[in-house]
């Protein structure tokens, strides 16, 4: 591969270098990969951004055998908002998309993750699980007990999604006191085919490895999908409940497996 073997540091930005370095980061996958678009996304800093960046933490994956400057170190990235931090604003990004008044009042500590993405070399590896790694610890520091968040298919056709939306659907819906649900003017049901008709194989092959990640979990998603025409993405809304992660579960979540 003719890289070096990578040195991994997770720890939360703590300058405005590490947050561009962050945000260039999230403009390669979901802006050059994906196709996405925003209001704040800086196509000629290759940067993308929105109104909700300042608010958040953002846990960074760095491989230090790539250098000390972080736009060439940082190959991972989270982005995470307690509520207490959603408190001062007012809201959670998710709002946008989800009615999250289920999650709201149940009382519990709450945490939105969000543009969670790495570096195209560093997939499939060990990278996913030293970032998970600084997650958990991140969790248990602040007491967080429902970690929640819009993932994403790409693409903006409901149909072309209806094997893994339907599978959603049927096998994976979130506990109904946790249940949220997609917003009316975009709502997309999901159930557009029977159990019957599901091809769970085929089905499971188009849901991206992050959503195929919190499933392995125990987590569950909300009722109906959000079509994002502007991202040029099919969202479904993920919740964990952490007190429902089994023993191998938190050993997988807490990043002791596959070398992390």
């Amino acid at each position: 591969m003719g890289r070096d073997e990578p040195q991994f540091r997770v720890r939360l930005a703590a300058s405005e270098e590490e947050l561009r370095a962050a945000q260039g980061l999230r403009y390669r996958v979901f802006v050059e990969e994906l196709g996405g678009d925003g209001p704040m996304v800086d196509h000629a800093a290759r940067l993308e951004a929105d109104r909700f960046d300042r608010h958040f933490d953002h846990l960074l994956l760095l491989d230090r055998a790539r250098g000390d400057s972080p736009d060439r170190a940082v190959v991972g990235v989270y982005r995470l908002l307690r509520d207490d931090q959603a408190a001062r604003i007012g809201r959670f990004y998710s709002e946008d998309e989800y009615d999250l008044s289920v999650l709201n009042g149940t009382g519990r500590r709450l945490m939105e993750l969000g543009r969670s993405c790495l570096d195209a070399e560093y997939r499939g590896g060990a990278a996913m699980y030293h970032l998970w790694q600084g997650l958990a610890r991140y969790v248990t520091d602040h007491g967080i007990e429902i970690l929640f968040g819009v993932a994403s298919f790409h693409g903006t056709d409901p149909a072309a999604l209806a094997q893994p939306l339907s599978l959603l659907h049927h096998r994976h819906l979130a506990p109904r006191p946790l249940r949220v649900r997609a917003l009316p003017d975009r709502f997309q049901r999901m159930d557009l085919l029977s159990d019957a008709e599901l091809d769970r194989r085929a089905a499971m092959l188009q849901v991206p490895a992050l959503i195929k990640a919190y499933l392995r979990l125990g987590g569950g998603v909300g009722e109906g999908a959000y079509v994002d025409h502007a991202f040029n993405t099919t969202d479904v809304c993920l919740v964990m409940d952490t007190a429902r992660l089994s023993a191998r579960q938190r050993t997988i979540y807490a990043g002791r497996e596959r070398g992390a």
